[in-house]
């Protein structure tokens, strides 16, 4: 076992756990971040390795999340489907969510089965990631300035309808064929102009993610070929751990956040990282030349 790739996955791990979930690209931090430490595996590996670790931040979420998502139970059951029998353990309110999270889903599942490869051939670079990272940044900006001086008309999760999670989809959709777009900023911009309030664009945003996150996970899962050496199996075991703990975290303090907080902050960063990025990658070419 290499203790520095062991480092490295707990490093990695960390940035996953921070940015999957900010709207600020873990995409674009994690490819500045294998260009700045890159593992010692192949390609494939590390896509594998991608996946694993976001496999710890869904399962972070899920944790968070439970008592909102599980559709289950007579405890809390405000809306059941029948009074009395076994459908008195059904949530209505909880399906219902989940059939509008599935249409939501429907845009980038379509493209993601379709034109995984293709989209990952052609634009899984910089120059996209970058773009991405400052158009999404103002994006923010923008949004934030115009909807500061409006009253949200969504409130709770109970409000969002099946029209508005399909725009919510398509926004979804963006992010997930230009990489460093963010799905979290995707979705969030796209609640917010809806005027769905932050902190309810924050969590449909969260849930939304557990079946997109999970179905390209499971997708990539399958399509790996090749054996696994036990080192990497502790590579990628340390990795997704440190990216479940942190998520923890990350989620909690997000939620906390966007009580009392807009998203102009994570605008700027976006802008910011978008030009360290660029300059980044030109200052290496100048050099390698």
């Amino acid at each position: 076992m290499n203790v520095i790739e062991i480092i490295k996955a707990l490093i990695f791990g960390i940035v996953e756990g921070i940015t999957e979930w900010l709207p600020i690209s873990s995409t674009g931090h994690m490819i500045l971040l294998n260009e700045l430490i890159p593992l010692k595996a192949s390609p494939e590996f590390y896509d594998l390795f991608e996946v694993v670790i976001q496999l710890g931040a869904i399962m972070a979420v899920v944790m968070v999340f439970w008592k909102k998502i599980w559709p289950f139970g007579r405890r809390h059951n405000r809306y059941p489907a029948a009074e009395e029998g076994a459908l008195a353990w059904v949530k209505l309110d909880r399906i219902q969510m989940w059939l509008k999270v599935i249409v939501a889903c429907i845009p980038a599942a379509v493209v993601g089965i379709l034109l995984d490869d293709v989209l990952d051939r052609y634009l899984h670079n910089w120059v996209c990631v970058a773009v991405m990272l400052i158009l999404v940044g103002l994006a923010f900006l923008w949004v934030e300035n115009r909807i500061a001086d409006m009253e949200p008309r969504v409130t709770d999760l109970d409000g969002i309808t099946y029209r508005m999670a399909l725009v919510i989809g398509v926004f979804q959709l963006v992010a997930a064929i230009f990489p460093g777009t963010s799905r979290s900023g995707a979705t969030i911009v796209g609640a917010l102009l809806l005027g769905i309030s932050r902190g309810v664009a924050v969590d449909f945003t969260f849930i939304l993610a557990i079946p997109v996150m999970l179905g390209a996970s499971l997708l990539k899962l399958i399509r790996f070929e090749g054996a696994i050496t036990f080192g990497e199996y502790a590579v990628l075991f340390i990795g997704m751990l440190t990216a479940y703990i942190v998520s923890v975290n990350v989620i909690q303090a997000l939620v906390s956040y966007v009580k009392s907080h807009d998203f102009k902050r994570f605008g700027w960063y976006r802008i910011g990282l978008g030009i360290l990025v660029i300059l980044f990658f030109v200052i290496r070419g100048l050099i390698a030349h």
